[in-house]
């Protein structure tokens, strides 16, 4: 299991920086084929992967990318896109009752913006002056902080965080995958400033990672959570070794759009 766990996940590394270094079309088409995945396997859970409330969920995700590639940047007309979205669940809801539970119904509507729109923040990130460098914030503090968590939980690890959720997960563990996070992420900066020709603050980075490592471990855990509540130990079984496309993104799709509004704030 380790050493498909591992080759697996050396094979999405390279996957994931090829696309990203591409950036354009190249990334958006993965961004938005990753995002319809990630949806089917939310819907799977509530059993609406291959329904008319479904298909409306993958419907408006896909407006959502095309309005992403043809106005970059314009909020105003997402924020349309994601109420169209609202009228057009609900209207398959109220058109077809009672066949969909309101539980299906808000789970659906809650997978464009849980998948598809925190996802599309890489693209977005990608897409902003020194991109090709800012984006790597987003696995470094949510795969970093995970990574750096693990060894020291391992090592030291004692007092659980969420006993209930996660048990493996220690206290100890949280704050050593933090220090990591921002670790790596001064570190990444001296890199990238020796070696990539830009001018990042090493103290900015690592700020960043550590307040990204913080959202990415919401997200891990809201991820099991999800799964917890509905008895399921992975979303999928697309990534051999790690689940579905959720089980690897689960702390991605929270870091997407933090590592993207902080370095508007702060770069």
């Amino acid at each position: 299991m380790f050493k498909t766990r591992l080759l697996s996940g050396i094979v999405l590394v390279i996957i994931a920086f090829l696309t990203i270094y591409s950036g354009g079309y190249v990334l958006w088409t993965t961004l938005a084929l990753v995002s319809l995945i990630g949806l089917r396997e939310l819907y799977q859970v509530v059993k609406c992967e291959k329904n008319p409330l479904g298909i409306a969920g993958y419907l408006a995700s896909i407006a959502y990318y095309v309005v992403l590639l043809a106005a970059p940047g314009n909020f105003q007309l997402q924020v349309m896109v994601f109420i169209a979205a609202l009228v057009g669940v609900m209207a398959v809801y109220v058109f077809s009752f009672p066949k969909f539970k309101s539980d299906q119904v808000t789970t659906v509507y809650f997978g464009i913006l849980y998948v598809a729109v925190m996802l599309s923040f890489i693209f977005q990130t990608r897409n902003l002056e020194d991109g090709l460098f800012l984006v790597g914030l987003v696995f470094l503090c949510s795969w970093g902080c995970d990574t750096c968590a693990y060894c020291v939980g391992v090592l030291i690890g004692k007092h659980k965080m969420a006993p209930k959720l996660s048990p493996k997960k220690s206290i100890e563990g949280a704050v050593g995958g933090l220090a990591g996070a921002a670790l790596l992420g001064a570190l990444y900066a001296l890199a990238i400033n020796r070696w990539g020709g830009t001018t990042v603050s090493p103290a900015e980075f690592a700020l960043i990672c550590f307040v990204g490592g913080m959202i990415s471990m919401i997200g891990d855990l809201a991820a099991s959570a999800i799964k917890r509540d509905h008895d399921i130990k992975d979303y999928g079984k697309l990534i051999p070794g790690h689940g579905g496309i959720l089980d690897r993104f689960d702390s991605v799709i929270f870091t997407a759009p933090v590592i993207y509004f902080m370095a508007m704030a702060i770069m």
